[in-house]
């Protein structure tokens, strides 16, 4: 009588070979696709902080843009956007990070402030992302005379 059910072997249990198997390719596919993620989004966060890290030391370098004047005995150090500027792109451009200044200038005559931006790419899976994403970051940084 073979008819609905499972087909039952000698022993009077069910035949489930296999299905193993397609627990294990599951899972492992599974785990695959963690695997990927956690090494993207490492990268993005590596790539965040390598960008953090550019724009404190252009930030830093264009503070050591500044013109020294002095009003009656007291030197005074002033910072200038195009001071801040031809500091701070040279340090981005040999740096060795693809990245872009988007805006170098002093907010207050006394601090230089530094955005860039550059595009992360993810290192697998990248066809899902042709264009990149784009990352930015900024950093302040004050002259030592005031």
């Amino acid at each position: 009588m073979r008819g609905r059910g499972l087909a039952l072997n000698r022993r009077g249990t069910g035949d489930d070979e296999g299905s193993v198997l397609l627990l294990v390719l599951g899972y492992l596919i599974l785990a695959l696709a963690v695997l990927f993620v956690c090494v993207c989004a490492t990268d993005l966060y590596i790539s965040q902080k390598r960008l953090d890290g550019l724009a404190d030391a252009a930030a830093l370098a264009g503070a050591d843009g500044f013109t020294l004047q002095v009003e009656g005995e007291v030197p005074r150090a002033t910072l200038t956007d195009a001071g801040v500027a031809e500091q701070a792109m040279p340090l981005v451009r040999y740096a060795g990070v693809e990245a872009t200044i988007v805006d170098a200038g002093t907010p207050d005559g006394v601090s230089a402030r530094v955005t860039v931006a550059a595009l992360w790419h993810p290192p697998l899976l990248s066809p899902f992302v042709p264009d990149g994403v784009p990352l930015q970051a900024s950093a302040t940084s004050r002259t030592a005379l005031r």
